[in-house]
């Protein structure tokens, strides 16, 4: 059985998603020491508990510790069953993160399945939908997978609320993935949407970015959204280019204005633009998984974050294979 620090590097919960989606893919059963140890507040919080009962569900696992606040847990994994499920965060936890943890095993398992999933749709720190929709599970249907998600309603902290649908079509193994070359910037679309909050906070937003992207041709929609269990705002850059589609996504905090929650977003659209390459930062973090379950493969990025370090070093326990980012020129690579 393997032993996971779960305070080693960044030191939090994508340690514990990415030892369940590795456990349930490889069949490895582990135990997770000091589980979210270098959070303000360690240990299993909703959203984490919710990912280890999807985990154990869909793997038919024996689970120890399996408690909120808990920061030990044991994971025993049996068969991986497809199916039809449904896991409700029950807070404004990330649904996208619950379904990070069980998407890999279910991409090769041996049918199809559906996941009806309940709780933040919208989160800072976590992938929001159009992240999945636009840029992230484009690229899974290159690698053979076939995953579709359906905002039902859209969930924001801290009400929550949210539910989607993804369904999941596997394949029997994952083709490679290069992403060496960007190619051109076919559009680049900007969306800011409220929900129960002044539409002007939308149009400050809009208004902003607009001046931040300066010369660089865009497109600007403004959005109600008319369900929504509380209020909320969102505004996304997305970048098309022959490569890829990236997203980038600012939330709406109380007491942060809207010129600034715009002007983040906008900036980290411009860097990434700058940069070259065509993977950004957080996407980097995410093909990681399927990268190393597809056999082979590579893409470009910017300069890594914490989490793809971690990601890395999660990876090597399971699959004895060294995705550890490294510096070639002015950019980064990630390759199998």
């Amino acid at each position: 059985m393997l032993t996971i620090d779960g305070s080693r590097g960044e030191g939090g919960g994508q340690i514990l998603r990415t030892s369940l989606a590795l456990s349930l893919v490889t069949g490895t059963p582990f135990r997770i020491e000091s589980i979210r140890g270098r959070r303000r507040r360690p240990g299993l919080m909703r959203q984490h508990l919710t990912a280890v009962q999807a985990a154990a569900r869909i793997g038919s696992a024996e689970v120890e510790g399996a408690a909120q606040g808990s920061r030990q847990l044991t994971f025993r994994p049996r068969r991986v069953v497809p199916g039809d499920y449904a896991f409700d965060v029950g807070t404004a936890g990330s649904t996208t993160l619950v379904l990070q943890t069980v998407l890999p095993a279910l991409m090769t398992a041996e049918g199809p399945s559906i996941l009806r999933l309940e709780g933040g749709t919208h989160n800072p720190a976590a992938p929001p939908f159009e992240f999945l929709s636009k840029s992230f599970l484009p690229l899974l249907g290159r690698m053979g997978v076939r995953v579709t998600a359906l905002l039902e309603r859209h969930g924001f902290y801290p009400a929550g609320g949210g539910r989607l649908r993804v369904t999941v079509d596997p394949a029997r193994e994952l083709a490679a993935l290069d992403l060496v070359e960007r190619g051109t910037v076919k559009g680049c679309r900007v969306k800011a949407s409220v929900a129960r909050l002044p539409e002007s906070i939308a149009e400050r937003e809009l208004r902003t970015v607009g001046s931040v992207l300066g010369s660089k041709d865009a497109t600007f929609e403004q959005a109600v959204v008319a369900e929504s269990k509380g209020p909320g705002n969102v505004v996304s850059i997305e970048i098309e280019s022959q490569a890829l589609t990236e997203v980038f996504t600012g939330f709406g905090m109380r007491g942060v204005r809207a010129e600034t929650v715009a002007g983040k977003v906008a900036a980290e659209a411009v860097d990434y633009l700058d940069s070259g390459v065509p993977v950004g930062r957080h996407l980097a973090d995410q093909l990681m998984l399927p990268l190393a379950l597809a056999g082979s493969g590579r893409y470009l990025t910017m300069k890594p974050t914490g989490h793809a370090a971690t990601n890395a070093l999660v990876i090597r326990e399971f699959l004895d294979v060294d995705l550890m980012p490294r510096k070639a020129g002015g950019v980064w690579e990630i390759a199998r």
